[in-house]
């Protein structure tokens, strides 16, 4: 049992450290304006790469995964709303998941 609280400590000293050293390391302000790209869309590239496996996977067939992102990206491209996405991929994956 206490292995699992050293774990469990050594896991927050990690994110903590994550998080706190770029904060005490970078001081002045980012001039570069590749990095400031770079920072800027890498929350949207790590978003992606932890939701496709997902998406894949979420039902018990890929090609009703499939659908569904394809739907929802369509719709998302036609600027819906997130709501409107949401609902009409998983309507769109439960359709073909009942004729498979």
């Amino acid at each position: 049992m206490s292995k699992v609280y050293a774990y469990i400590l050594l896991m927050a000293v990690v994110t903590y450290l994550i998080r706190a050293l770029p904060l005490t390391l970078i001081r002045k302000e980012i001039k570069s304006s590749f990095i400031k790209s770079f920072l800027h869309y890498v929350p949207y590239a790590t978003l992606a790469a932890m939701t496709f496996p997902a998406i894949l996977s979420a039902t018990d067939y890929v090609l009703s995964s499939v659908v569904g992102f394809a739907v929802a990206l369509v719709l998302a491209f036609n600027k819906k709303s997130l709501l409107t996405v949401a609902g009409c991929a998983c309507f769109a994956a439960f359709v073909v998941e009942l004729f498979l």
